[in-house]
């Protein structure tokens, strides 16, 4: 019987770490081609990595919880094939990507998209359903999971009674706003220490939290998603001189298109929501003024700005593994309906933590819709490559003056973080100006 050995491969585009999430398998498991063998978290997103070959599972060489380098050994696999090598390796070529020595065969379902799909788990394996009674999907369960949402207390709308994606996420919307209702007792820590983890050797096994003597304090890793953020978020925020700005914006006239678009046949199984207007906002802005959609690069010769002629539109996802930044791209090409299917799928592939490294470069300008969390305003931290990023802030009624009247009205607050190496006050203050035009008459778009 010979033994082969997986390397972890590199699933993303140079990254060199990630952390075993969970084992979809256990030593004396039979596994085909294909078959999801493991979750794993990049900086970027959670990957599951299929089997390059068949066989039965040996040994897990990383615990749950541990951070493997790229290129370490992660599972062997028993092979009782007649004629097949005494040991297999399976690692990366010379491009970075994966390829099995010794005649092994190339690995399937990798690359820069690092998704593949799970197999279905044998029954023994299937671990026992929260909710039971409910009916819902394997994913939807899953995702009810991550962001904490029990489906039992879900109203379904399917056809057939099921619980649906957009079931579970408004639930989770609506949990959100109302979480912090009941003001929580103080606890007996008074501090908490996060501090930034070091480089690492090639498995590190996941340590218990260390409190001190009296319990007082606790050290947590940061890493994953969180590390690769707040890495990009430092960068950002001491390298680009940032300049925020903001205005208060009727937008009674966009909550009444947003009622009309969902009662329209055509986003009959769409999700709407005022972000849609306010991403069409942010496009048609950026087209008139094209500096808040350029770069600042630092090239050989001097530095430079890159103005793009297309808009890679970044929408700030709050998702249960940290912070992401997906961005549709080509988003100016896009019809009112494209755009909204393609806010909606981003939207939900981010929650599920399934963004893949792609979705994530090359972004142009960012939107982050704090609304969703009762905020008003704030002055966000431009996404590293941009040179702006929109906050659109909560829309709730308000006395609002109205042709010499108070009356009530939807009114949010519009307001922009910017690079002012790339732009100045003129151009900021004339593309929020823009953007809020376009909230309080939806109608400008038709120019």
């Amino acid at each position: 019987m010979s033994t082969q050995t997986f390397l972890l491969p590199d699933v993303g585009e140079g990254l060199t770490e990630a952390e075993i999430v969970q084992w979809r398998v256990a030593p004396g498991d039979s596994v085909a081609v294909n078959d999801v063998l493991v979750e794993i978290e990049t900086a970027k997103s959670l990957v599951e990595l299929p089997s390059p070959f068949g066989g039965v599972v040996g040994e897990l060489l990383a615990d749950e919880g541990a951070t493997v380098v790229v290129g370490a050994p992660i599972i062997t696999i028993a092979d009782a094939a007649a004629g097949s090598p005494a040991d297999v390796t399976v690692g990366q070529s010379e491009h970075g990507a994966p390829e099995a020595e010794a005649g092994g065969s190339v690995l399937v379902g990798y690359g820069t998209g690092g998704q593949v799909q799970s197999r279905r788990r044998k029954p023994a394996e299937r671990p026992v359903a929260a909710s039971v009674g409910v009916v819902a999907k394997p994913p939807i369960r899953k995702l009810a999971r991550d962001l904490g949402v029990d489906l039992a207390a879900v109203v379904p709308s399917g056809p057939a009674g099921e619980v649906t994606r957009d079931d579970v996420v408004k639930h989770a919307s609506q949990a959100s706003v109302f979480r912090n209702i009941e003001t929580p007792e103080w606890g007996d820590v008074r501090e908490e220490t996060i501090p930034v983890a070091a480089s690492r050797p090639a498995v590190v096994s996941p340590a218990a939290p260390a409190p001190d003597a009296a319990g007082r304090e606790e050290t947590i890793a940061v890493k994953g998603v969180r590390k690769a953020t707040s890495s990009a978020m430092v960068q950002s925020a001491y390298s680009a001189p940032h300049v925020s700005v903001w205005t208060d914006v009727d937008a009674t006239r966009t909550m009444e298109l947003v009622k009309r678009l969902k009662a329209s046949p055509d986003f009959a199984d769409i999700r709407v929501s005022p972000l849609l207007i306010m991403a069409r906002a942010v496009i048609w802005a950026a087209r008139r003024t094209p500096m808040v959609n350029a770069a600042w690069v630092d090239a050989e010769g001097g530095a430079e700005i890159r103005v793009r002629r297309y808009v890679n539109l970044g929408i700030a996802a709050a998702t249960p593994r940290g912070l992401l930044v997906p961005n549709i791209k080509d988003a100016q090409d896009l019809s009112m309906r494209e755009l909204a299917r393609a806010l909606e799928k981003l939207t939900l592939t981010a929650r599920e933590g399934k963004t893949s490294p792609a979705d994530q470069q090359h972004g142009t300008i960012t939107i982050t819709n704090i609304g969703v969390f009762g905020m008003d305003a704030g002055t966000p931290i431009i996404n590293p490559g941009e040179s702006g990023i929109v906050a659109l802030g909560t829309i709730r009624q308000k006395p609002w003056v109205v042709d010499g009247e108070v009356r009530p009205r939807y009114v949010t607050t519009v307001a922009g973080s910017f690079d002012h190496r790339v732009i100045d006050g003129d151009g900021m203050s004339r593309f929020i100006a823009d953007v809020a035009s376009i909230l309080e008459e939806p109608a400008l778009l038709l120019d």
